[in-house]
């Protein structure tokens, strides 16, 4: 699966991008590891994307609450 990220540069995350079908927010960390969540929804992805504290947003309503594996 390939997900287009998007540079996010803030709280050491470097990209991010969400795929809609598949449910799947897959983030890439500054010292170049690589995360998938999987089942998240719409919402929640577009409000982490558009934060203006992805980090925050992140280790608040995503971290811990959706299945993660590492891919890189």
């Amino acid at each position: 699966m390939s997900i287009e990220r998007k540079p996010v540069r803030r709280g050491g995350i470097k990209s991010a991008g969400y795929d809609r079908s598949a449910r799947v927010l897959e983030i890439e960390l500054d010292n170049g590891s690589v995360i998938q969540h999987t089942g998240v929804g719409d919402e929640i992805a577009r409000r982490f994307l558009s934060s203006g504290s992805p980090a925050s947003y992140y280790r608040d309503n995503i971290q811990d609450e959706f299945t993660q594996r590492r891919v890189k």
